[in-house]
């Protein structure tokens, strides 16, 4: 089982306090239930769910040691939503060969508040990347977005993702992307 950071802050100069955390399910159902099931989250698999299956589902996720759901908050006002877990322990490992230290992940960013602001994603995304490589035992970054969702493939390829192969999973055909860690002084 991995070791989970209970929550982590910091200063991001010209963006603000980023603020990443547990979801807790009784407090956080609202604004992750407005969240997926918006248009704009159709990826994310949970568009017709109600508020009480949200609720069952981050309670089932904060039950489980290989699996974390947190609420990323900018300067106090959530903003993401990112999911962590162990690829030996989720259906995504049996679609690909696991090696030790593989972590996945999965994230979502909330809807923007007045237009969409040029960088924000990958702030977000470059401080959960720091959150998840804090941990020296996780060498390589697996992600699995739905192969339609181009966005976020490119968004992750600029992130330094490479694509792997795209695999079925029980909900949606996923392309495979990976980010190894980069050795200090490479």
């Amino acid at each position: 089982m991995a070791t989970v950071s209970t929550s982590a802050s910091r200063l991001i100069d010209g963006f603000g306090e980023v603020t990443i955390r547990p979801v807790r399910p009784d407090r956080d159902v609202e604004v992750i239930h407005d969240w997926v099931t918006r248009e704009r989250s159709r990826f994310w698999g949970m568009r017709d769910a109600d508020r009480e299956r949200v609720h069952e589902i981050y309670a089932y996720l904060d039950s489980l040691s290989t699996h974390h759901a947190y609420l990323v908050h900018r300067d106090g006002r959530p903003v993401a939503l990112f999911q962590t877990y162990e690829p030996a322990a989720d259906p995504v490992g049996r679609c690909y060969e696991v090696r030790p230290g593989d972590f996945g992940v999965h994230l979502l960013i909330g809807p923007p508040d007045g237009g969409t602001e040029p960088g924000f994603t990958g702030v977000l995304l470059d401080a959960f990347l720091a959150f998840v490589l804090a941990d020296p035992t996780r060498l390589r970054i697996v992600a699995e977005p739905d192969a339609r969702n181009t966005r976020a493939v490119d968004r992750l390829a600029r992130a330094g993702f490479v694509p792997g192969p795209q695999i079925d999973l029980p909900d949606k055909r996923a392309q495979l992307m990976f980010l190894d860690r980069v050795a200090p002084g490479h």
